[in-house]
């Protein structure tokens, strides 16, 4: 197996599933991504349940790095929108 976020080669015994919908339980008709054993441990093991309508909200792919970043701080914080300069 490719680790997807570091490019190494690890045996499936050594990797882990990701997906990115955040259902690794629902198997069936699925295809899934690998992480090795390192990676895997520093993920955000949270639950992603509106992460992307939340990722649309903050301009995901539109906007530039800095003002994504402001976008999606204040999405996840309070939902109102802070004033730019």
């Amino acid at each position: 197996m490719t680790c997807i976020a570091c490019g190494t080669e690890v045996p499936r015994s050594n990797a882990r599933e990701y997906d990115r919908f955040g259902d690794r339980w629902g198997k069936r008709d699925r295809d899934f991504e690998h992480l090795c054993k390192s990676c895997y441990r520093e993920c955000c093991h949270q639950p992603r349940q509106g992460l992307e309508a939340d990722l649309v909200r903050a301009d995901a792919g539109d906007a530039d790095r800095a003002a994504f970043l402001a976008n999606y701080y204040d999405v996840v914080t309070d939902d109102a929108p802070r004033e730019r300069e």
